[in-house]
């Protein structure tokens, strides 16, 4: 892992200025294009459940802002906040949690220019308040907090341009270098999992902290590629249901899947669909797009088993090198689970209601920003989801 910007977690009041203004200009400029193709009308929207209307999404993200820093509420619950939202029905357009998913596309919400207006009015007026907030973990908390949301969805934003096909800024994309591949052997040890409630900020499901004893393993230094996802097609891996879960055999079922989301066989060879232009598979990027049941049947084809959450984390935080992440999100073989002791934090809702349905991701990937980044971050997402920037790394058995 290269060296990034510093984290948000820890970030001075004067950091989180720049970082706030810097999340801010990147979500609009993805909005922008997403207006371009005129994507910034809600019935324009296709109505997928794996994506929001852009025009909502940009305005909750300011109403996100709006309630904790500047309403200054203790929790999500919907009468925990101070005062109300600058927008009449800010509470009744934009709470995630009362406004049910598919009635997004039917609000009858501001126009683009009134909802811009309001994410300026937010920003300027938290930025305000963030000159006179001491330097400390607790009085910071609200605007890290809601930082990491925007960058959060920001990530979001791609990958539903993705999803639909809208090209994204230029700037948006990093390349995704092939790497030799290899294996680290690790001697496995104590890890010290978990995050100080009293430290800097941490997310809920990252907390508390404890110790779990890791066993010696072998893992990939680097993603399975495509190439190496590529030889599992060949050699008729959807079609053989010895390489599948049982959950996989019902997802593959439902699907008709023959290759990974976005491939297509093009004669003897195939193309890949990415922001709504086709290309070939680059042999050497890592597979990206893949869900937690094409992971889990690569490596019964191959041999091989998904690292344990625990062992990912060993290995991302270990002093021995070699140990590339940050790609892609990487799928693990642990559910999402809570660590012993988990209380939710203020936002009541981020992991409490997703816990042993949802499965354990880790790393991050090119769309995450770099102050976003840790070894300790745990992303989440059911199964089947391959809309999201995602691929596996594989370990010995």
């Amino acid at each position: 892992m290269t060296s990034s910007p510093a984290s948000f977690r820890s970030a001075s009041p004067e950091e989180l200025a720049v970082a706030l203004q810097d999340a801010r200009h990147y979500t609009l400029s993805l909005f922008d294009q997403f207006a371009a193709a005129g994507y910034d009308t809600l019935t324009r929207v296709p109505h997928i459940r794996t994506i929001n209307p852009p025009l909502w999404e940009l305005g909750h993200l300011a109403w996100f802002a709006e309630w904790y820093i500047l309403r200054e509420a203790t929790s999500s619950h919907p009468a925990a906040a101070h005062g109300s939202s600058l927008l009449t029905r800010g509470d009744d357009w934009f709470d995630s949690n009362t406004v049910p998913h598919r009635t997004r596309w039917a609000l009858d919400l501001p126009s683009p220019g009134a909802i811009r207006t309001y994410c300026r009015e937010v920003l300027d007026r938290a930025l305000d308040k963030l000159t006179r907030t001491p330097h400390s973990n607790a009085a910071l908390y609200p605007y890290r907090l809601a930082l990491a949301h925007e960058d959060m969805h920001g990530e979001a934003f791609l990958y539903t341009m993705q999803t639909i096909g809208v090209e994204p800024p230029r700037d948006a994309l990093l390349p995704q270098h092939g790497v030799a591949q290899r294996e680290i052997a690790y001697p496995g040890g104590t890890l010290a999992m978990g995050s100080d409630p009293h430290g800097p900020f941490a997310f809920d499901n990252e907390k508390p902290p404890h110790e779990v004893c890791v066993p010696a393993f072998a893992i990939d230094a680097s993603l399975v590629t495509n190439a190496q996802y590529q030889d599992f097609i060949d050699d008729g891996g959807y079609q053989n249901a010895r390489w599948w879960s049982a959950a996989g055999k019902a997802w593959l079922m439902q699907q008709e899947r023959s290759s990974p989301r976005y491939w297509a066989r093009t004669g003897d060879g195939w193309s890949l669909r990415r922001f709504g232009h086709t290309g070939v598979p680059a042999p050497y990027e890592p597979v990206r797009h893949v869900n937690l049941f094409e992971a889990q049947a690569w490596c019964a084809w191959a041999g091989r088993r998904l690292p344990a959450e625990a062992e990912w984390e060993f290995a991302a935080t270990s002093r021995i090198p070699g140990f590339r992440w940050g790609q892609l999100w990487e799928w693990t073989a642990t559910p999402f689970e809570p660590y012993p002791g988990f209380t939710p934090d203020r936002y009541l809702e981020y992991s409490e209601p997703w816990f042993m349905t949802h499965q354990s991701l880790r790393g991050g990937s090119f769309a995450t920003p770099g102050r976003l980044l840790s070894p300790r971050f745990r992303n989440f997402y059911m199964p089947e989801r391959d809309d999201i920037f995602c691929g596996f790394r594989s370990c010995a058995l």
